[in-house]
């Protein structure tokens, strides 16, 4: 791939940079980027202290063009290529994930500003990932018998095929996670990928491609190109044979509307304004614990996080109690270490975004039980954790998505009224219902109108269980991540029928009108005989 030669950051290792990541390190990285020798530069800074971290290259229109031209040479091989050499990269990037863990840790931290533990579950899920489609892609992907028209006669089979050349556009909120989760399955299923990772957080983008070709990918399957969506989005989608997007609601309707111009397929994981009801049999502790687990990881920067708390009136009291005095006790920081709870939010925006949302709460009546404020003390990007009660409809945060370490308490009376209260939504990504009684929650559970719904857990749970499909309903998105829908979507389908003997036209010698005739007798019988 052709790229350009980047400066990055300053000439000794940044303020506030783990020594890991050092100006050549950096450099090679961005290398990878698919652009001219010429290209202009972008500068991102660390939202730990807003100090530059690295200057890459920028993309343009011809330079995603090209990158297609040559993913669409590389794909052919690719696509040929056995099944058991493809799940040997993928174990072998397994490996390689874990075994750089810590570099990838210091990378997402630099870029994105969360904890390394938030971090480090994107490493998990990587690998999880890595291993599941390495090993259960051939039985998802494989020939199948299907059922022929005619019984013993037709020997009917359905075959899968790559799409082509996928485009995977990637968030900044989980760098590592949503940059290869996706991209894995597109690679498994015998496709190349060109991808647009968020800027900001483009490096961790790179060191996910850049090991994947260390596991033995061959050049060029798998391409990177940075820019922004105004400028390279129109080139992305008029190339792509399949468009793969995490971002927004409001960017993902564009991208819906232009696939279907193009009348290629697409999977959109999109916003959430999540629920999480805790009914009144709860054991209150764990409830309590699962809501700071649901709220605030990656400083509430994650589409599956609740944003909206039901409690049963019985037990409100004493949860809020419990939720109150948690979330006090967190630790606020920046760190390369496990040592802090809530880190950094990502950018200036969304800064501006979770003030001003807590802000117009406060303004018209709602009431702070917690945090509520930024803390520029800590870093230019800090936001406390913060619970608000009194929420109402006039209010911004009541049903916008504020992407934050906010999240608003409410009570209910019974089941029924907790029920329509999580569902009074555009959204449906993701749920969590708390209860003692397993069987009860799950019953609660499947009336929730979101893709996945966790019980007695936050969210990892169902986004762990990578053999169940992952995604939303309603403004949440379209397709599913995950499972055999996440790499089926990848594929067209083909079914190839063999007809053996003659079919549905008559034999010589026995007129049309007699066939019907047989043939109705036929389907009779098969109906009484229980056949499908």
């Amino acid at each position: 791939m052709t790229s350009a030669t980047a400066s990055v950051g300053p000439t000794t290792t940044g303020p506030g940079l783990p020594p890991s990541l050092t100006p050549p390190f950096l450099q090679r990285l961005a290398t990878r980027v698919s652009a001219a020798p010429n290209a202009a530069r972008v500068t991102t800074t660390a939202p730990y202290t807003g100090a530059p971290l690295a200057d890459l290259p920028v993309s343009t229109p011809d330079d995603v063009e090209a990158a297609f031209a040559r993913a669409r040479t590389a794909q052919r091989a690719w696509a040929a290529t056995p099944m058991a050499e493809r799940k040997r990269v993928l174990l072998r990037y397994h490996d390689l994930v874990l075994a750089r863990r810590d570099q990838a840790l210091d990378l997402m931290q630099a870029e994105n500003g969360k904890t390394r533990r938030d971090a480090f579950l994107e490493v998990v899920d990587i690998g999880v990932v890595s291993r599941y489609y390495a090993r259960n892609a051939a039985k998802h992907l494989g020939p199948k018998r299907r059922r022929g028209a005619i019984p013993l006669l037709t020997h009917t089979t359905e075959l899968r095929h790559p799409k082509g050349v996928v485009t995977v556009i990637s968030p900044w909120n989980y760098p590592l996670s949503m940059a290869a989760s996706d991209t894995i399955a597109a690679l498994m299923a015998g496709n190349a990928v060109v991808q647009k990772p968020d800027t900001q957080t483009a490096l961790t983008a790179l060191w996910a491609m850049d090991l994947m070709y260390e596991a033995g990918l061959p050049e060029d399957v798998w391409q990177m190109v940075i820019g922004s969506g105004a400028s390279l989005g129109g080139a992305l989608m008029d190339n792509a044979d399949y468009m793969m997007f995490t971002g927004s609601t409001a960017t993902g309707r564009r991208i819906a509307s232009d696939a279907g111009e193009r009348l290629i397929g697409a999977s959109l994981e999109l916003g959430g304004k999540n629920p999480m009801i805790v009914l009144d049999d709860a054991d209150i502790g764990k409830a309590a614990d699962g809501a700071v687990a649901a709220c605030f990881p990656s400083a509430g920067q994650l589409c599956v996080s609740v944003e909206r708390v039901y409690v049963a009136e019985s037990v409100r009291d004493e949860f809020v109690a419990a939720f109150v005095a948690r979330t006090k006790k967190l630790e606020i920081g920046a760190a390369y270490d496990y040592s802090v709870d809530v880190g950094s939010l990502t950018t200036l925006s969304q800064l501006k975004t979770v003030t001003a949302h807590v802000d117009d709460a406060v303004a018209k009546g709602a009431t702070v039980l917690a945090g509520g404020r930024a803390r520029p003390d800590l870093g230019p990007l800090f936001y406390e954790p913060t619970i608000l009660t009194g929420v109402t409809p006039d209010m911004i945060v009541y049903d916008h998505e504020t992407f934050g370490p906010v999240v608003s308490v409410y009570t209910y009376r019974d089941v029924d009224e907790a029920v329509s209260l999580a569902n009074a939504t555009s959204y449906g990504l993701n749920g969590s219902v708390w209860s003692r009684d397993g069987a009860r929650g799950r019953a609660v559970a499947a009336r929730v109108r979101a893709g996945t719904v966790n019980v007695n857990d936050a969210f990892a749970a169902a986004w762990g269980s990578v053999d169940a499909p992952m995604g939303g309903m309603g403004d949440s998105g379209l397709g599913r991540r995950h499972g055999a829908d996440g790499i089926l979507k990848y594929t067209e389908p083909q079914t190839v029928a063999h007809q053996r003997v003659r079919g549905f036209y008559p034999p010589s010698g026995i007129s049309p009108e007699t066939w019907a005739t047989l043939l109705t007798g036929a389907l009779r019988i098969l109906k009484a005989i229980g056949g499908r």
